[in-house]
């Protein structure tokens, strides 16, 4: 069994700080509970299936919005990097749309898609299309020009040199931004929940605070960050098999 690193003892020392200053009175306020009973509400909540099942909708959602994106990312970047006249004719439109903010982009879609699940998919999958795009427009400007005459040379067609070369050179770029969006999906597919629907873990979120129910608001809050971290620390493994030959070479 490998032994706690220090970023875990600095983790257990927050919460029993946390768990002191809620016990002493250090912090004076009734929606600062102890963290054992946060802990206690996130068991109870969990044992009900209340937040299993908000958590696996979320998740859905989340998957289906990274899915998305990451596809039309890949696509995009790939048409941009190998086809100039694509750049040249939707390249001013994607940087128009690259800078509003995602939150601004709900209320409109709320319009057209309604509150449930087509809504939020596409603006996770809006969210997480722009660093994929960019990713793998960086990743195929970094394919090795002699591997490209290579092709060339031994008479590889252009979409077959596209799939076969350029798209495994810049898989770890793409993976990049692929593991970027992924913690901007999650943070945007709560944040949907949390200004349109009733469904998911956002929506829970926001029901805690306004019943003033402290120890399941922070419950779900602890909740959140550990499903970002179990994703992230799965991305990273499945980063590793995928690529393994780049990693071998100490990128």
């Amino acid at each position: 069994m490998r032994a706690p690193t220090s970023g875990t003892w600095l983790v257990l020392g927050l919460l029993a700080l946390w768990e002191a200053s809620a016990r002493f009175g250090w912090v004076d306020s009734p929606n600062w509970p102890p963290v054992t009973e946060v802990l206690r509400a996130l068991w109870q909540d969990s044992v009900t299936g209340e937040l299993p099942a908000r958590v696996g909708g979320s998740l859905y959602r989340m998957a289906a919005g990274l899915l998305a994106g990451g596809a039309a990312g890949v696509a995009v970047g790939l048409a941009f990097a190998l086809v100039p006249l694509t750049a040249r004719l939707f390249g001013l439109v994607v940087e128009a749309v690259r800078p509003i903010p995602i939150p601004a982009v709900i209320p409109p879609l709320v319009l057209f898609l309604g509150l449930d699940d087509p809504m939020k998919i596409t603006v996770v999958a809006l969210t997480v299309f722009f660093p994929v795009l960019t990713n793998t427009m960086q990743g195929v400007r970094a394919v090795e020009a002699e591997a490209l005459a290579m092709g060339r040379t031994f008479g590889i067609g252009p979409w077959r040199r596209a799939a076969c070369i350029v798209l495994p050179s810049c898989l770890p770029y793409t993976l990049a931004g692929l593991r970027v969006a992924l913690g901007l999906a999650l943070v945007v597919t709560v944040v949907a929940e949390m200004i349109a629907g009733e469904q998911g873990v956002g929506s829970y979120l926001v029901l805690m605070q306004f019943a003033g129910r402290a120890p399941e608001m922070y419950a779900t809050v602890l909740l959140l960050a550990g499903l970002g971290y179990a994703l992230n620390r799965g991305f990273v493994a499945l980063e590793h098999r995928a690529i393994h030959w780049w990693f071998a070479m100490g990128r």
